[in-house]
Formats: structure tokens, C-alpha cells, sequence
């Protein structure tokens, strides 16, 4: 196959859509982005509905939907003559989810808000801070970790 006019190169794909090269692979391992044709020269030759899909998993993920999401979505945005209600109730889980975090996130800074009030600005042999994160049981609630990335 010769290259066509919207043909991108995989180097090309990767910067039209903002990621990386590893990244495009990583993706059409997956499944996420179906193969593309390749060259006569075995180049793999990527059209504009590939760099869409691109941009598009890219926004998903940024957004924090989790890849399993990702792949639904694309499947469900396969098909526009369905309704929209399971697109909605994948957005919605995740605006939960966001939520979910911003709180464990709150809770986490009332607790460094309080260790760090705590510091007398001495030593470090006596840094609350220090004892703080040396035994949980100088926290002052028992705050959630972070939140899986």
C-alpha cells in the first residue's frame, strides 16, 4: 500500500494527538486502536480516524477513566444510533469517583495542615512532623492514603 494523503506515520499519529509513540502501541495492543495498514515498506500508516481515536482516549484518560471505561466508550461511540444512557452511566461513576477522591484528598490536607501546625521549628529530633509520619498513631484521625492513580 502507498502512502496516501492523511497518511500518518506512527511518529506522526503520536504527535498529532499529543502522545507518545509507546503509547499508540500500548493502545493497539489493548485494542483500543484497531491496526493500521502498513506500507509497502512494512511502515504502519495511520489515517486521521486513528488520530482521532488518539485524541480521544487521551481527553478519557486525562479525565481519569480507567482504560476498561475507555474501550467501552470507543465501542459504544461505534455505534451512534444507540442510546446514550450506559455513556452516562460510565461518566457518572466516574464523576463519583472524582468525588471520592477530592475528599480523601481534603482529609489528607486537614492532617498535614495539623502536623505542620504541630512543628515547633526545633530539631528534627523533635519534629512532629517526623514523629507524625513515623507512627499513625500520632495522626490526629485516621485519614485515607491517596487514591490509586
Amino acid at each position: 500500500m502507498s502512502p496516501q494523503p492523511g497518511d500518518f506515520t506512527i511518529g506522526e499519529a503520536a504527535r498529532a494527538s499529543g502522545v507518545k509513540v509507546t503509547t499508540v502501541r500500548f493502545y493497539e495492543s489493548r485494542g483500543l486502536l484497531p491496526a493500521p495498514p502498513r506500507s509497502e515498506g512494512n511502515r504502519r500508516l495511520y489515517a486521521q480516524s486513528h488520530v482521532d481515536r488518539l485524541r480521544f482516549i487521551r481527553h478519557a484518560r486525562e479525565l481519569g477513566f480507567a482504560l476498561e471505561d475507555v474501550a467501552t466508550l470507543l465501542s459504544l461511540s461505534d455505534e451512534p444510533d444507540q442510546s446514550c444512557a450506559a455513556v452516562d452511566a460510565i461518566a457518572r461513576a466516574q464523576r463519583a469517583e472524582v468525588t471520592r477522591r477530592i475528599a480523601r484528598l481534603e482529609a489528607l490536607g486537614v492532617e498535614l495542615d495539623r502536623m505542620i501546625a504541630t512543628c515547633a521549628g526545633g530539631t528534627v529530633g523533635e519534629c512532629r512532623v517526623i514523629e507524625s509520619l513515623s507512627d499513625h498513631a500520632h495522626c490526629a484521625a485516621d485519614h485515607p492514603g491517596p487514591a490509586p492513580m
